[in-house]
């Protein structure tokens, strides 16, 4: 891909010319949307669960990383290596700007080489809603091979069952697709995940265009091979 290599105060770019639908939306939105989800208990709550869990110094990936907040920057300030993740350039750059001890690249997940069995954790919060289901399920499948043997895996979405629905999400034109909840939890445990505790909630983002929506935070784990690893 176009651009590996780059470094750029933090930001690792990758095939920087492309935009995908969610990139648009997302550069569009740039620090309004860590405006409108900062907020969140429950996004708190589930950094916790991590930081309580993980190694010291663990490797996480953040998946749709966005502007590095609270995701990466609360895992960094831990003592964490964080490699984020987002489709988006602005949210990139703001992120390497707010997130210096943060590793982060420009590009699509679905296409990054990434190295099996390397993390001790993944995060995807909201980062699939704007991926076909075939593939969300693809990238569900894919992602917890790269956990090491244990290792932990944090989901949040909004679990409506839908395909292709056009929308206005804080001002800016969406199509979305999702899953209902029990299909989510579904998916997560036919790649090979225990779900350890999962939490629904409605949350109002803080801006003047959003309504309530539902989130669905789950929290997992890989287990070793032939372990049933019962929570």
């Amino acid at each position: 891909m176009r651009g590996i290599g780059t470094q750029r105060r933090g930001c690792l770019l990758v095939d920087e010319n492309r935009r995908s639908p969610a990139a648009v939306v997302f550069d569009a939105l740039g620090s309004e949307y860590e405006k409108a989800f900062a907020a969140s208990e429950t996004h708190g709550a589930s950094l916790e669960w991590l930081l309580e869990r993980l190694p010291p110094a663990g490797r996480v990936l953040d998946v749709g990383s966005g502007t590095g907040r609270p995701t990466a920057s609360t895992l960094a300030a831990a003592g964490h290596r964080v490699l984020g993740v987002d489709v988006s350039p602005v949210m990139v750059e703001i992120a390497a700007r707010q997130v210096p001890d943060a590793e982060f690249r420009c590009g699509d997940i679905r296409e990054l080489p990434l190295e099996e069995g390397s993390f001790d954790a993944v995060c995807l919060y909201f980062a699939l809603l704007q991926m076909s289901r075939a593939e969300q399920s693809d990238l569900l499948r894919r992602l917890p091979r790269l956990l090491r043997p244990k290792g932990l895996f944090a989901l949040a979405t909004v679990p409506l069952d839908v395909e292709d629905f056009d929308g206005v999400f804080m001002g800016q034109n969406v199509r979305v697709t999702s899953f209902a909840a029990q299909d989510v939890i579904g998916l997560v445990r036919d790649a090979g995940l225990t779900v350890l505790s999962e939490r629904s909630v409605m949350f109002t983002p803080a801006h003047p265009d959003a309504a309530p929506e539902p989130h669905l935070f789950l929290h997992c784990r890989r287990e070793d091979v032939g372990d049933p690893g019962a929570p």
